[in-house]
């Protein structure tokens, strides 16, 4: 069994994969991997892959190293399924290469675009070839709450529940149809720009923000929330049928 150990700006993710199957998935601190060693009592891990977009704890450093399986540590030089035309790879964060990735695995030969939606809403694209092209990166939903109150005087923090309409009638809900139909305009804008380019092209909607999954666009073909971890499975995969 592999294991997908995922750790982002906010929380961890473990996923253990069976046979390219999802058994399980953990959502854990990223600060601390507390869950780790109940996962490992729960499986037979054969080998693992780390990707993680902030640095490290002693803790989490200490459960990582304790792991008995070999570790896969993804970083710029690790061997991809894709070809990686981004010109700084070595800023590219892994989660952007891992759901187009996760996303080519399923539809190879096919162009695709890609939008996650987490704590950074991103866009990325890989062609029929399988060749990364690059994406966009715009703030997420909670960040945009967030601003507005940040760096405005009076503006209330919003959250993203609660009364909705299309045009405010008050400053809750301006706010709060702002972000939510600026994001929903944003994806839309996106979506409709690339089909123009790349008729057949297919889109999958990932991402943490359960705006991600509430959306009506019709052009949202696919919306699959474990798209990255998927996408770290392959790579895991993809490494060791090359020793």
């Amino acid at each position: 069994m592999n294991l997908i150990v995922d750790i982002g700006n906010t929380t961890a993710k473990m996923a253990v994969f069976d046979d390219g199957r999802i058994v399980e998935v953990v959502y854990d601190s990223n600060r601390t991997l507390g869950r780790l060693p109940e996962v490992c009592r729960a499986y037979t891990i054969e080998k693992a892959i780390v990707a993680t977009v902030i640095d490290l704890s002693r803790e989490v450093l200490s459960q990582l190293e304790g792991l008995a399986a070999p570790v896969l540590w993804l970083n710029q030089n690790t061997p991809l399924p894709v070809e990686n035309l981004y010109e700084t790879p070595q800023t590219l964060g892994y989660d952007r290469m891992a759901a187009v990735v996760g996303a080519n695995e399923q539809f190879p030969g096919r162009d695709i675009l890609v939008i996650d939606a987490g704590t950074c809403i991103t866009y990325e694209f890989v062609d029929a070839a399988a060749r990364y092209h690059g994406g966009n990166i715009s703030p997420g939903l909670q960040m945009r709450f967030k601003a507005l109150h940040q760096f405005t005087g009076r503006l209330p923090l919003v959250a993203s529940e609660g009364r909705m309409m299309s045009m405010g009638k008050d400053t809750d809900t301006a706010i709060r149809a702002g972000v939510l139909k600026g994001i929903q305009y944003e994806i839309s804008g996106y979506v409709t720009s690339m089909k123009h380019k790349y008729p057949e092209l297919l889109v999958f909607l990932t991402g943490g923000d359960d705006f991600s999954f509430d959306t009506n666009l019709k052009s949202i073909i696919f919306a699959d929330r474990f798209l990255v971890l998927k996408g770290l499975n392959r790579i895991l995969n993809y490494n060791n049928d090359r020793l």
